[in-house]
């Protein structure tokens, strides 16, 4: 913007100053270079025309052998090995016998050569086993020529024995693509169908034509192979989440009994190194005249056990629950296995207790988990074997504590209820003893019941002092 002084020649005048102002136009430039916005219609047609590229175009004549029947289905897991081994082929067979139908269909009663009208339908059905979409097309290509062939006394524009090689083509290809494809090969087939009942084929077939009927037919063959498409995929989703979630929960069990030990473990060793800190503080006090570097000993004793427990504690605090509160009650041992097996006996389990060895105190550690792990194994037996028998065994021998809790077949199968947790209170048991270097091994006896053996090793007295 630039000033401009206007005035008269010759004479004074005031100055009178204008400004001009520059106005910029800007035209925008719509995006894509200039071109107009596709309508979503065009979008449409667009993606349609990509999809049947991708499905019927692109590799069409591909290498796709046709897989074997599995051999783990309800059905074929229950034939003999033999007869188990042949039924992987049965897709194959199947589709042999379709082709073998087809052929037949088209050599009977055909006034053209019955070998090439055979070959026209059979081999488009055998292409389907290893190259699916290009027999659809390799049944396209033949049908006319099988009309044309097969004489004038026919139907038009599928003749039999083309009629049962399109339709055999359609319905195999549909199950082994998509739902997608199948819409694609019903419309195509659709189209030949209406060029041809337009006047393009011959007009003086007898019987007319069998348009109407392959599109009814085929129509409902495949949409039932869609609808078992659908069952199948929801299935399969099915199956995976839920091969997730037992996953999850078997993850969050193990997590849950994780934080449990640790919880149990820092009552364990918060009490002990308490105790340690309090006897290292009056140790002074019960010697006349300690000299100083006992006091100073001691002193460190107490200073490295409360900095051991509020480490602890700091530690254990992350998993430990908000609304945890530490039991006012000892934890449990060995010596409380009456009181256990006491409550199990009124819930009606009818179990036996044998000590063998030397009953000794034993860490505190391997008490508790010793009573946790025979707690767990009683809950199971009432859980998955209600009416029967157990008997817990306890074997002190040395270097290590014995466990074998071990029931009785259920009397009445008929009353175990599905458990949803099954297989969890397991994963808890191999979590303790794997924290206490042990070994442990589950599973079912030869009468039916179930036996929990475990040892967990305690370290002799000269192996502790050393």
């Amino acid at each position: 913007m630039e000033p401009l002084s206007l005035g008269t020649t010759g004479t004074r005048a005031p100055l009178t100053v204008l400004y001009v102002t520059e106005t910029t136009h800007m035209q925008t430039t719509p995006p894509g270079g200039g071109s107009k916005p596709r309508s979503p219609e065009y979008r449409v047609a667009v993606d349609s025309l990509r999809g049947l590229r991708q499905d019927l175009l692109h590799d069409a004549f591909a290498y796709r052998p046709l897989p074997g029947r599995r051999t783990d289905g309800r059905i074929v897991r229950r034939l003999p090995g033999r007869l188990r081994e042949y039924a992987t082929w049965l897709p194959h067979a199947l589709i042999t016998a379709a082709a073998l139908i087809a052929l037949a269909f088209s050599t009977v009663d055909a006034s053209g050569p019955g070998l090439l009208l055979g070959l026209l339908c059979a081999i488009p059905v055998l292409l389907t086993m290893v190259r699916p979409v290009g027999a659809f097309w390799a049944s396209m290509v033949s049908t006319p020529i099988a009309s044309v062939l097969g004489g004038r006394w026919g139907e038009w524009p599928w003749t039999p024995g083309s009629f049962v090689c399109h339709l055999t083509v359609l319905t195999v290809v549909a199950i082994r693509t998509r739902p997608r494809t199948a819409a694609w090969m019903w419309a195509l087939t659709a189209l030949y169908a209406a060029l041809a009942d337009t006047g393009i084929g011959p007009t003086y077939y007898e019987y007319g034509s069998n348009s109407g009927a392959m599109l009814v037919v085929s129509a409902l063959a495949l949409l039932c192979v869609t609808v078992w498409h659908i069952r199948r995929h929801a299935e399969q989703e099915v199956t995976a989440q839920q091969t997730v979630t037992a996953h999850e929960r078997s993850r969050r069990t193990l997590l849950e009994e994780r934080t449990t030990i640790a919880r149990e473990l820092h009552d364990v060793v918060a009490h002990h190194m308490s105790v340690v800190a309090i006897q290292a503080e009056a140790a002074p006090y019960r010697v006349e005249n300690p000299p100083p570097e006992l006091e100073k000993a001691f002193a460190t004793i107490r200073e490295n056990a409360v900095a051991a427990l509020t480490e602890l504690r700091r530690v254990l605090g992350v998993v430990r629950a908000e609304d945890y509160e530490a039991p006012d009650a000892p934890q449990p041992t060995l010596a409380d296995l009456e009181v256990l097996l006491a409550n199990v006996r009124e819930a009606g389990l009818s179990v036996d207790k044998v000590v063998t060895g030397a009953v000794r105190e034993l860490p505190q550690g391997v008490e508790l988990s010793a009573y946790r792990i025979v707690q767990e194994a009683l809950s199971n037996t009432l859980r998955h074997a209600p009416g029967a028998t157990a008997r817990v065994e306890i074997g002190y021998v040395l270097g290590g504590l014995g466990l074998r809790i071990v029931n009785g077949p259920p009397p009445n199968p008929s009353l175990i209820k599905p458990s949803p947790g099954a297989g969890h209170g397991i994963t808890g048991m191999r979590e303790r003893v794997s924290m206490l270097s042990g070994e442990m091994t589950a599973g079912a006896t030869d009468d039916g019941g179930y036996e929990v053996a475990v040892f967990l090793p305690v370290a002799l007295p000269d192996e502790g002092d050393a």
